[in-house]
């Protein structure tokens, strides 16, 4: 196995320690409120002049809009997928003399022309009030996902294709088009237009938010996180993540969040952005998670996973060591070696190995490893020593890694090592 062999091998190593990393995160409860010092209060919104607190009488405010609208007019709805069809349902009750249609957008408008889709729609179907949902999943190309808040999440350093055609051709909606527009948005997809379409944003005629109160917004986070294991975001497409960090992300900036949710949620999203290849925006987004809550231990180790995965093996075994210091495990010491491994550092790396075995005197992945640093320091004895351990803890595994792994190359014709894999 070349040296590019190895760093494969290695970063294996480190998507198998991921899923143990992440156990005692899952473990961290979601605090129901019950004091105002667990909620991460959200960043305040420009908008707050147009809404309504109360949800009913949001909704008796946004049904008393639409009605006395004539021609055209554009409001935005905040709230939850969850809540979208029932609302949508509850309007056409309560305005039944108006012809309510909704236009789901399944993917991202690619040449970001929402004004032909509403041309093509409304010529097969005339409607005095249409309903537009999944706007958002034509801002994902241009989001740079893991930072959130005020930061690089909204920077307008690019907008939108969609977003560029409704700033040119805004005027065109309110000629051609002489009915309501209803957009359903989450949190995020309002302040991404707001921040980074604010001409077309200040069109709008009013803004109603439906916010999950404290319960809710508790069951749809235990919902959304550690529902899914990271081997399985390995398996998914690119598309299939970005759905999910779309997901991750409108439950993050909803307001009622307490600390704890925040953490798992920006811990979740990091999972799959690692899983998506995309480590410096993993990186962030476990950042965001220490923000929050600095002493916890295994957000520390999988950061340090990110950054060996970028190859930043140096800044990776100063996370782990920072884990370490707040609470020693297996998991921590072992991913170290791992880093000290790929640095060349061998002895260092054996003294991490050991410590990763006191704790947990059957992982196999610690003793494979440190056979492999045994073999290339030429210590054959300590080398099949530890390699016979790994197969009898797990022996197709570590059999089939032995018999191509170039660390044991000087081992090829030791009977012992040819009696272990046959």
């Amino acid at each position: 196995m070349k040296k590019g062999g190895r760093s494969k091998r290695l970063l294996q190593f480190l998507w198998d320690a991921v899923s143990d990393v992440v156990e005692p995160i899952d473990a961290l409860p979601i605090t129901p409120l019950t004091e105002p010092s667990l909620i991460a209060l959200a960043e305040p919104i420009d908008w707050d002049e147009d809404v309504v607190v109360s949800p009913t009488e949001t909704y008796d405010a946004l049904v008393r809009s639409i009605g006395r609208t004539v021609g055209f007019g554009m409001f935005f709805v905040r709230c939850v997928e969850g809540d979208r069809d029932d609302l949508i349902a509850r309007l056409r009750s309560d305005l039944p003399r108006l012809k309510l249609e909704q236009m789901v957008l399944d993917s991202e408008l690619a040449d970001g022309n929402l004004y032909g889709r509403v041309e093509d729609f409304v010529n097969q179907d005339p409607v005095n009030v249409l309903c537009i949902s999944g706007l958002e999943k034509s801002f994902d190309p241009y989001v740079k996902s893991g930072y959130g808040g005020v930061g690089d999440y909204y920077h307008k350093d690019m907008v939108p294709r969609v977003l560029g055609h409704l700033n040119l051709q805004r005027e065109r909606f309110r000629d051609d088009f002489p009915f309501c527009f209803i957009f359903f948005l989450s949190t995020f997809g309002i302040k991404f237009i707001a921040r980074r379409s604010p001409d077309f944003f200040d069109w709008r005629s009013g803004i109603f938010e439906f916010v999950p109160d404290a319960e809710v917004t508790r069951k749809l986070t235990q919902e959304m996180y550690g529902e899914i294991e990271f081997t399985k975001y390995q398996t998914w497409t690119h598309e299939q993540r970005i759905d999910r960090i779309r997901d991750i992300q409108a439950l993050i900036d909803e307001d009622q969040q307490t600390v704890n949710s925040k953490v798992r949620l920006f811990v979740e999203k990091g999972n799959i952005l690692l899983a998506d290849q995309s480590y410096k925006e993993s990186i962030a987004s476990y950042e965001k998670a220490i923000e929050f809550k600095p002493d916890y231990y295994p957000i520390w180790s999988i950061r340090g996973i990110a950054l060996s995965a970028l190859g930043r093996n140096e800044e990776a075994i100063a996370s782990y060591e920072k884990a370490i210091e707040i609470k020693p495990d297996d998991i921590a010491w072992y991913v170290r070696g791992i880093a000290l491994s790929a640095l060349g550092r061998k002895e260092e790396a054996i003294a991490s190995y050991d410590k990763a075995i006191e704790f947990k005197p059957d992982y196999g992945e610690a003793y494979y490893n440190r056979a492999c640093s045994y073999s290339i320091q030429g210590d054959f004895d300590r080398a099949i020593s530890d390699l016979s351990e790994a197969i009898r803890l797990e022996p197709e595994e570590y059999r089939k890694l032995a018999s191509t792994d170039s660390d044991f190359e000087l081992l090829r014709e030791d009977s012992r090592f040819l009696r272990m894999l046959n």
